[in-house]
């Protein structure tokens, strides 16, 4: 099967799935009462959005991990193994790295779920606490990270300096499960700070999946690219109910799972630090909290953002919900094309 056919298959397969289900899903979690609950230290606009069914993540998690079932077993058939005679998507290191990536957005995904579980259902706003949550987290990124060193997917490339190897020796090790610990935890966190507005965490994804895909065809690689459509299908089928105003939000459930998958992603194409350009409105949005959380105990009070994260302060400032929308997917784009320019410049040798 040609490789750009699967690719349109696996966007359409997502995307459909995804976007239908919001007449099945957002209905039935109207019924359980299943209705986001805006805080007091929220902007005092969005108490509108009281009650609008959270959770709605679920759409895509299902939309995304059947057009990935069902796009990897149409190649299959229509080509025979994946391995053999489809040898462009994966060999048997890259198999492991798109099943383990897929197997910690879903497990990103459960810690979700049972966070907005008990805040919706138990009516406990808080969810998990803080030490059961970062537990979760910490055992699935752990369990990632040692799926990687037990399959020796451990060489990464960075752009103008080439293929690193960190099974070298102990030092290099320790290298790869801090740096690892750091950018899995950091990231997935990171996305799920960004979920705070109608159609922020879906527009900002749509430009990151897009920049993933050039890569897969940069470095002949379908796994990524097949990995990275269903990705783009999900977040734009999502975006047909969650852009403002939003019908449903993705909660948790879905914005940890999202996590899971860029974190993922990153690690397909065999560097995981592109995800700093890629996802450079990731990161703006958690340096901003840094930063506030930072100066305001420094100074005993003072804030440098009207709120934070970041959009919240734009949010202060007058900008409508889609204004930030479009900026700031603007930004998170001119950071993908940077991403995707020092792989495409620095030499990437496949």
């Amino acid at each position: 099967m040609n490789t750009t056919i699967s690719l349109i298959i696996s966007i359409v397969i997502s995307f459909g799935i995804t976007a239908a289900l919001g007449f099945i899903i957002i209905p039935w979690l109207r019924k359980l009462k299943f209705g986001q609950t805006i805080l007091e230290i929220g902007p005092s606009w969005h108490k509108s959005k009281q009650g609008t069914p959270n959770m709605g993540g679920l759409m895509f998690i299902i939309g995304i991990t059947l057009s990935l079932a069902v796009t990897c077993l149409t190649v299959h058939l229509a080509g025979g193994s994946l391995e053999s005679s489809y040898s462009e998507i994966m060999n048997g290191r890259e198999l492991v790295l798109l099943i383990a990536g897929i197997v910690l957005a879903l497990g990103f995904g459960v810690v979700g779920f049972t966070d907005d579980f008990i805040k919706i259902k138990l009516k406990r706003n808080e969810g998990l606490s803080a030490k059961q949550k970062t537990l979760g987290q910490l055992v699935m990124t752990f369990g990632y990270i040692l799926t990687l060193w037990l399959s020796h997917n451990t060489s990464w490339y960075i752009p103008f300096i080439g293929t690193v190897n960190f099974e070298k020796n102990v030092f290099t090790a320790i290298i790869f499960w801090v740096l690892s610990f750091f950018i899995v935890y950091g990231c997935v966190n990171s996305v799920n700070l960004t979920d705070g507005i109608d159609g922020l965490c879906s527009s900002v994804t749509t430009t990151v999946a897009i920049s993933f895909i050039l890569i897969g065809f940069m470095q002949e690689f379908a796994g990524l690219r097949l990995f990275a459509g269903a990705l783009l299908g999900g977040v734009l089928g999502f975006l047909c109910w969650n852009w403002n105003p939003a019908k449903t939000f993705m909660g948790d459930t879905g914005s940890l799972f999202l996590g899971g998958m860029v974190v993922a992603l990153g690690y397909l194409c065999k560097c995981p630090l592109i995800l700093l350009p890629i996802g450079i409105v990731y990161v703006c949005e958690t340096m901003s909290d840094i930063i506030q959380i930072g100066y305001f105990k420094i100074t005993h009070g003072k804030r440098i953002f009207k709120m934070a994260p970041i959009h919240h302060h734009f949010e202060m400032c007058g900008w409508k919900e889609k204004k930030i929308c479009f900026v700031f997917s603007f930004v998170n784009l001119i950071g993908c094309a940077v991403g995707v320019a020092l792989l495409y410049f620095g030499n990437f040798n496949n």
